[in-house]
C-alpha cells in the first residue's frame, strides 16, 4: 500500500467525513471506495483525454449493500 499525502478543501473534507460516519468506515476506506467507484464507472464522453470528466456524485450505502 503506497502512502501520499493529499489537499482537499475543508468542504469536501466535511462532505467525505460525513458520508463515511453514515457509510460507517473510516475517512480512508471512504476515499478508496470512491475512487474505485469512480474507476469502474464508464465514462460518458469517451472522445476526452481520460474518458471524460470524472463524477464526483458520492455514492450512497455500501458496495456489498443491495439496492434500497
Amino acid at each position: 500500500m503506497i502512502r501520499f499525502s493529499l489537499r482537499i478543501p475543508a468542504d469536501l473534507h466535511e462532505r467525505v467525513s460525513a458520508r463515511a460516519a453514515a457509510d460507517r468506515r473510516s475517512l480512508n476506506s471512504q476515499i478508496l471506495h470512491l475512487l474505485e467507484v469512480a474507476l469502474a464507472t464508464p465514462q460518458a464522453d469517451a472522445g476526452s483525454p481520460g474518458g471524460g470528466p470524472a463524477s464526483l456524485a458520492l455514492p450512497r450505502g455500501k458496495p456489498d449493500s443491495s439496492p434500497a
